[in-house]
This record gives structure tokens, C-alpha cells and sequence, in this order.
């Protein structure tokens, strides 16, 4: 088992800091849409659809739309654990399904972008969304994979919502490929940071 001080080095995550801090809000708006009825899955299904929707315009090339609809998935997909947590029904499937839609939404928007920029023979942006989707992918597997082994990987400079904020303003403002360049970029940059991480945590469970 990795050492506490190594647990200790690792900063937490912008993706971390806000679901601890809006946590109060978070559980006022779930507990608002649990006593409408509504159930956790219903709104899990809706951020996947809403998020289809939003990548059919980004293919389209109309990313204002895109990114305003995009925009608005995001507490969507950030409520239904919470909901699910309040009505007393949170499970680890039930958090399996909520990591695994919300995957499914982010690759989405990447899928939309990318059908756009081949149709339209930009294929150097094509490859740029091709890198961010990857760098996204594995920055997630990372984690799961080394929480898995014991392992933790609660780090990077670009999780989940470091990736929100930078894509969709520049979806909003026409510059997409901004974003995705700087995703491209980062994430994978913060996959191997996941990854040397784990190799320490290694080095010092073979030290024990």
C-alpha cells in the first residue's frame, strides 16, 4: 500500500475542489428535482441526450448553439450521483454508470467536432480533436486503473473540469480549435503525470 506521505504530495483537483465546495448547492438543487419526482437516471439519460444534441450542431459547425447546449449538460451531468446519494439509492454500479456517462458525454462533443473538421477537410484541427479525446480518455483510465491497484491519481493540471472551462468558451467565442489545442496538449500532459505518480507510489511499495 502506497505510503502516507506520498497520498499527502498530491494535489487535489479543480474537479475535486468544486464538487467539495458547491457541495451545499449541489444538494439543495438535487434535493429540489428529487421531490419533483425526477429520478437520478432519468437525468443521467438527459445529459447524454442533451450532449448528442449539442455535438449534431458542433458537426454542423455551429458551435454557438453547440456550446450554449453543452454548457447547460454540465450540472446536469453533475447532479444525478448527487441525487442519487440524497434519496439514499447511491451505489458503486450506480457510480460505475455515472463515470461511464459522463465519458460517453465528453466524447460526444469531441465526436462532434472531430466529423466536422474531417467533413470539412481540416485535418490538422481533425487530428488536434483526435489527441484531446485521447488525452481525456486516458487521463480518467489512468485513475481508475491505478485506484484499482491501490494506487491513488488524483492529479494533473487538466481533469474534468479544467477541460469544461477551457472548451466550451472557446466553442461559445467560434475558436474551438483553441481549446481543443490546449487539451490536446495538457491532457496528456496530466495522463503522464498520472502515470510517474503511480510509478513513485510503486517504487515506495517495493521500498515497505
Amino acid at each position: 500500500m502506497q505510503t502516507e506521505q506520498t497520498i499527502k504530495k498530491q494535489r487535489i483537483t479543480l474537479t475535486d475542489q468544486l464538487r467539495m465546495r458547491l457541495k451545499g448547492v449541489m444538494e439543495l438543487a438535487g434535493g429540489f428535482l428529487n421531490r419533483l419526482g425526477i429520478h437520478p437516471n432519468t437525468l443521467t439519460l438527459a445529459g447524454l441526450a442533451g450532449n448528442f444534441i449539442a455535438a449534431v450542431f458542433l458537426a454542423r459547425g455551429e458551435f454557438l448553439v453547440g456550446g450554449i447546449i453543452a454548457l447547460a449538460m454540465g450540472p446536469v451531468d453533475a447532479l444525478d450521483g448527487t441525487m442519487a446519494r440524497l434519496r439514499g439509492e447511491s451505489s458503486n454500479f450506480g457510480a460505475f454508470v455515472d463515470s461511464v456517462s459522463d465519458r460517453y458525454s465528453e466524447l460526444l462533443i469531441y465526436g462532434g467536432l472531430l466529423t466536422h473538421y474531417l467533413g470539412s477537410g481540416e485535418s490538422l484541427y481533425g487530428v488536434l480533436t483526435f489527441a484531446a479525446a485521447a488525452g481525456a480518455v486516458m487521463v480518467s483510465y489512468n485513475r481508475a486503473r491505478a485506484e484499482g491497484l491501490g494506487f491513488q491519481a488524483k492529479i494533473g493540471i487538466l481533469s474534468r473540469m479544467e477541460r469544461f472551462v477551457i472548451l466550451i468558451p472557446s466553442l461559445i467565442l467560434g475558436f474551438p480549435w483553441v481549446g481543443i489545442g490546449i487539451i490536446a496538449v495538457l491532457a496528456n500532459v496530466t495522463a503522464l503525470q498520472r502515470i510517474m505518480a503511480v510509478r513513485r507510489q510503486a517504487h515506495d511499495r517495493e521500498k515497505n
